[in-house]
């Protein structure tokens, strides 16, 4: 068996990828954890798209408790484990500047689209601070209901990894996710999805259905809505304005001129 740590090691033993995350909460040493609570922690550091294992969540019961995690007792081990199953989905904070940032650069992608004549929607997936996947509506171009511009990032950013599973993965998205691409996302197991606009009629994060806060659909992704709002509300407004525009348009020049004699 190994032997048991000093208790001041106990912090110590935690990976530095797991002390950084945890700085993030502003928990710094045992104290701080102590007084965050160890299950609201590891749900954060889950959320934040970091491995999660049982294993885990025991290390920072023994930080709290200044012994070595093998010691604590099996019941007690249980039972942190089945809180921790049990408890609500977290979301982690949202460094607004770098989602602003990442936000802009999928809106150019959405602009992108509108000049296609396409739904103006873009989407990136970042990863590790590096833009991996990127896409634009493209359905009426490419005759493909499921080219949405979140599908297209996603394989983008797959094919990138050589892998679908798309962990510790970020999705920028101008519009409020749909069903199909929030199952999409879910299946991709990406870390933390963020949104523009919200969406009345198809919107899978809130707005019509919530698919990202379904237990039973696992694993979870962090999701936060709103960012750049008015601006990626304002792109799809100013579309769709502009198509009814060129309806009216067509339709006055396609009415026979006797028809103004009846208005």
């Amino acid at each position: 068996m190994t032997p048991d740590p000093p208790p001041s090691s106990a912090w110590a033993h935690l990976s530095d990828t797991v002390r950084h995350a945890l700085a993030t909460l502003n928990i710094i040493d045992h104290d701080t954890l102590s007084a965050y609570g160890v299950i609201p922690a590891f749900l954060q550091l889950k959320a934040a798209g970091l491995p999660a294992p049982r294993h885990l969540l025991w290390r920072l019961q023994a930080v709290v408790e200044n012994c070595h995690w093998n010691t604590l007792s099996p019941v007690l081990r249980d039972q942190l484990w089945h809180t921790a199953c049990h408890a609500p989905p977290v979301v982690p904070p949202l460094n607004l500047p770098e989602a602003e940032h990442w936000m802009r650069v999928a809106l150019t992608l959405a602009a992108q689209a509108a000049a296609r004549g396409e739904v103006p929607v873009g989407a990136i997936v970042v990863k590790a601070g590096k833009v991996i996947g990127q896409g634009s509506n493209a359905p009426i171009a490419t005759h493909d209901p499921c080219a949405h511009a979140e599908i297209l990032a996603l394989r983008q950013a797959a094919q990138h990894l050589g892998n679908y599973r798309l962990t510790g993965c970020a999705v920028y998205v101008t519009l409020e996710p749909c069903p199909m691409c929030a199952g999409a996302m879910l299946h991709a197991r990406v870390a933390k999805v963020v949104y523009g606009a919200a969406d009345a009629k198809t919107g899978a994060a809130g707005s019509v259905v919530d698919l990202f806060a379904q237990r039973q659909l696992n694993p979870h992704a962090a999701v936060y809505g709103g960012v750049l709002g008015a601006e990626t509300q304002a792109v799809l407004a100013g579309f769709f304005q502009a198509r009814r525009n060129e309806s009216q348009v067509g339709l006055a020049k396609n009415t026979p001129h006797t028809a103004f004699l009846h208005q």
